[in-house]
């Protein structure tokens, strides 16, 4: 018999998330519209207290709209951090705008600060900085906040991985001019695709909502627009799915950290591992655990990968860096030291560990006596 599939991340229902489902189907609000779409937007903002919130299709929708709202277009500079997930950056690309990629820094894994300067050196007036906070650990944001302050620049979060995540008791997507979340199927809560845009800007919100429903002026009995709108708003039956996922948010921060607490024991004892580092000046939502693997070792990501895979078991590379894409080949990359990249190092080295919230306590036993063995352990 085969044995079962340990996962990186998978979905975990509840019974909320059927009670809502219900109510949709009972009242018949299945379209992208209805009251969980609403009642969602309202239960995101006052968790994270983001202030106002738009629910959406993805997060990738939400980064594009926060694009339009900032008035990004053709020939404009937008610095993104490198080690990110390339829906990150590619709304900046749909705007015809050019992305300049930022380095990560080692203590977060995050957008360097120093790399960020060297950028403002060279192009004072880009239109936006998108930020990331990888794998649900906040980047370091009093430093890179008050560089886009000093020159005027405003931040979009990408908190598509950092739900419930915070950064000196704030919650990550709440400290720049407009913060994004994803629920997508591996994300710490889902609506199996979907996303939220959130700012304190009232109006910008409502904006969002316009665009999202295809820029369709209300005011009027017909169709009438004057604007290029999009098919983003997230439906009332995924939006139900969310506000149950919503109850449990807090159940799957703690079981995530656990997870990273669990391996971090277990590996302690082989020092050529290194876990994700997690900020102190945050708590981390520690979406995804991660190691990096020392070169002396002799052991490389891929054969760890392939331990695990021979036993069922999923995991994954660390993010490509952007610059290292063939898409993004001639945009230019700010490191965060002179000579060499942190975030190419990090994906040299490292790899993502089963982090789904379902593991057992057997699972995880046999997750880390594969990669003790393969380090001889």
């Amino acid at each position: 018999m085969e044995r079962k599939r340990i996962y990186l991340a998978s979905p975990t229902m509840h019974e909320w998330e059927k009670k809502y489902v219900q109510e949709a189907f009972d009242t018949n609000w299945i379209a992208p519209v209805g009251p969980h779409v609403n009642a969602f937007e309202k239960e995101v903002a006052a968790y994270t207290k983001a202030g106002y919130a738009a629910a959406l299709s993805a997060g990738t929708a939400a980064i594009h709209l926060a694009v339009k709202l900032l008035g990004i277009g053709e020939g404009d500079i937008v610095f993104c951090a490198a080690l990110t997930f390339a829906a990150s950056c590619n709304p900046v690309c749909y705007e015809k705008a050019t992305p300049v990629f930022i380095d990560s820094e080692p203590d977060t894994w995050n957008m360097s600060p120093e790399a960020l300067e060297r950028a403002f050196e060279k192009y004072p007036h880009p239109k936006a900085v998108i930020c990331v906070h990888l794998y649900g650990t906040p980047a370091k944001l009093d430093e890179i906040m008050d560089i886009c302050r000093k020159h005027r620049v405003p931040v979009i979060e990408d908190a598509a991985e950092s739900l419930s995540a915070t950064y000196k008791g704030r919650q990550t997507g709440t400290f720049g001019d407009f913060g994004i979340y994803s629920f997508n199927g591996n994300k710490i809560i889902t609506t199996s695709g979907g996303g939220m845009l959130v700012s304190e800007d009232q109006k910008a919100i409502d904006r969002a909502r316009f665009l999202a429903t295809q820029a369709n002026d209300p005011s009027e009995k017909y169709y009438l627009h004057y604007d290029i709108g999009y098919n983003y708003r997230m439906s009332n039956v995924d939006a139900g799915i969310g506000r149950g996922q919503m109850k449990s948010l807090d159940l799957h921060r703690s079981l995530k950290q656990n997870i990273y607490h669990t391996y971090q024991e277990a590996l302690r004892d082989i020092p050529e591992i290194a876990m994700n580092p997690m900020n102190p000046d945050g708590e981390a939502n520690n979406w995804l655990s991660c190691i990096t693997i020392a070169p002396e070792s002799g052991v490389t990501p891929v054969q760890v990968m392939r331990a695990l895979e021979a036993e069922n078991i999923e995991s994954r590379h660390i993010w490509n860096p952007m610059q290292l894409q063939p898409l993004y080949k001639d945009c230019e990359f700010f490191s965060h030291k002179e000579k060499g990249s942190i975030s190419e190092d990090i994906f040299s080295r490292g790899l993502c560990l089963p982090s789904d919230i379902k593991n057992t306590p057997e699972d995880m036993e046999l997750i880390i006596s594969v990669i003790r063995k393969v380090f001889g352990k």
